[in-house]
Order: structure tokens, then C-alpha cells, then sequence
């Protein structure tokens, strides 16, 4: 586990009927489990809200179902499930396990036998790019762009970081996009071990590092890093929010060919959930051919 916020759940007791010897599965026995949870508690703290943490009340019901649920062989995948139910909350970004069997048929004078697993999420994510104004260095759009993409393959918790090729796009929104220059965009494809949130937090430091200001809002803007989409759709793993702080996927993506365009030309596989429905990127695309893409000669 890495330094900073955690909430430690210990001594959570519940009888289960885990083992490899007969008086293990017919009589069961008492399991011990702590849970250490690594995530973001400063949006708690600041807002004083429940739905900014994670509900250790729920934590422990889970740790409970595992225990008294299906018979298992090993503590070690009695540890793993609970592992993977502590991290299917958006939340959570890494988790620490220990399950201890103190009635454990180990043959001397013990006082415990524990597994410990630590795990850490890894998830696919796509972030949209965009910039139609001179960096407050002076640089170019296009070279925001570039630069933008190399401070996110340095960032905390993102790894494996693609980019599409960079695409010249007209603007789209309200009024305030009258006279606008034109947009440069592109996409980037990675997995992270950070919350939703804490994702966002990131990109949005990343934004102010090259000087960007909301102020209006569809207004043009040296930088624009958005989070379209957190997980995998395809797989049922993808994170629905409606959080008006944190919406996902992205509640326009779907209709953005500024989007859309380089995200199918780096994943041609890719998926999107629009409506509740999972549909393949590529096949919006062609529903946009009124929004201006044309690919820019050198990608970010």
C-alpha cells in the first residue's frame, strides 16, 4: 500500500466452512478478517458528505457474505473475493486484506495464521484532449497537445498511456462558440489505479498547469482534458454517474465527433455506453458527418 488516506476496518468476525479436512466443511469455524482501504478522503472531509467515502458499514456486510457464503478450499481466495468486492467500489483505489483463521487445524501451539493480499485497481480509461488557444508559454495548440500527453504518461496512477493522432475540429457548443478558432483534439487510451474522482482531480491540475480558466462555459480554452470514460463497457465494468460533479461516460460524448473520430481511429474496437446500450464507437461516426474532423498532419 502506498502513503496517504486510509480507512482501516478490523476484527471483522463471521463463522464460514472454508477448508480441505471433512470437520472443517461440516462444522465450520470462526474467521477474523481486517480491511485496509486506500482512497481520496479529502472531498469527505471538505464536504462532509457519505457519498463522497465509502460506507465501512457496507464494507463489513460484504467481508461477512464472503465468510458465511460458498465453502472455499483456501483462505487465500476467501481474501481475494473480498479484495475484489472492496475494489468494485469507485472509490477505492487499492486495498489491503488479512484474513486470520485462528482455529486453524495447524497440528502444534499457534496464536494466528493470517493471508495477507494487497491489490490495486487497474482500469481502462479514455480522456479526450482539446486546445484552440496560444499556451500561456505561447505554444501552439498542437504542441499543447503534445506536451499535454507527455504530462500524463508522468502522472501518478496512469500508465500505458496511447494518443491518437491529433485532429483539426471546428467548435461545437452554444453561443460562446461564435468565432472561435478552430479546435485541435485528440484521445488518449490508458488504465489507472485512481478513483474517478481522483482521475479527475489529476486532469484538472494538468488543465491549470497550462493555464487554463473556466470562466465560460463553452469558451475556447488553452487546454480541455476530459474524462469520457472510466472502465470497460464491453465487459460491464464501465462506472455509470450521474454525480453532477463527476458524469460518466461523458453525458456528450456520444454525439462529439471531435471525440468520436480519434477514438475509433486509435481503437477501432472501442465501445461507448450511450442510453444504457453498449454500441461500438465506429458506428457513431457516421451519424456526424456535418461536425468538421480532418486529421492533423503530426499526431501529439
Amino acid at each position: 500500500m502506498r502513503g496517504g488516506d486510509q480507512i482501516r476496518l478490523s476484527g471483522v468476525r463471521a463463522r464460514g466452512h472454508h477448508g480441505v479436512l471433512d470437520h472443517e466443511r461440516r462444522d465450520g469455524q470462526d474467521f477474523v478478517v481486517d480491511v485496509l482501504m486506500e482512497l481520496d478522503l479529502r472531498p469527505a472531509g471538505t464536504s462532509d458528505e457519505l457519498a463522497r467515502t465509502v460506507h465501512y458499514g457496507e464494507v463489513a456486510a460484504d467481508v461477512v457474505a464472503v465468510v458465511e457464503g460458498e465453502p472455499r478450499d483456501l483462505i487465500e481466495t476467501v481474501a481475494e473475493e473480498i479484495a475484489a468486492r472492496v475494489l468494485a467500489r469507485p472509490l477505492v483505489e487499492a486495498v489491503e486484506v488479512t484474513v486470520h483463521k485462528p482455529q486453524a487445524p495447524v497440528g502444534v501451539p499457534f496464536g494466528d495464521v493470517a493471508v495477507v493480499v494487497r491489490r490495486r485497481r487497474d482500469v481502462p480509461v479514455v480522456i479526450a484532449l482539446g486546445a484552440n488557444l496560444a499556451g500561456t508559454d505561447g505554444a501552439e495548440p498542437a504542441e499543447t497537445l503534445r506536451a499535454a500527453v507527455g504530462r500524463l504518461r508522468r502522472l501518478r496512477g496512469l500508465r500505458g498511456v496511447r494518443a491518437s493522432r491529433s485532429f483539426v475540429t471546428a467548435p461545437v457548443g452554444g453561443e460562446a462558440v461564435a468565432g472561435q478558432p478552430d479546435y485541435i483534439n485528440a484521445v488518449a487510451l490508458a488504465r489507472t489505479s485512481l478513483s474517478p474522482a481522483s482521475l479527475l482531480a489529476a486532469l484538472h491540475r494538468v488543465e491549470a498547469a497550462f493555464g487554463r480558466t473556466r470562466e465560460v462555459r463553452w469558451g475556447a480554452r488553452t487546454l480541455d482534458l476530459d474524462l469520457v470514460q472510466y472502465g470497460d463497457p464491453s465487459a460491464g465494468t464501465d462506472v455509470v454517474s450521474e454525480d453532477p460533479e463527476l458524469t460518466l461516460p461523458h453525458p456528450r460524448s456520444h454525439e462529439r465527433a471531435f471525440v468520436l473520430v480519434p477514438w475509433a481511429d486509435l481503437d477501432p474496437a472501442a465501445t461507448l455506453r450511450r442510453d444504457g446500450d453498449v454500441v461500438a464507437v465506429g458506428d457513431l461516426v457516421p451519424g456526424l458527418v456535418e461536425q468538421r474532423v480532418l486529421p492533423l498532419e503530426e499526431g501529439p
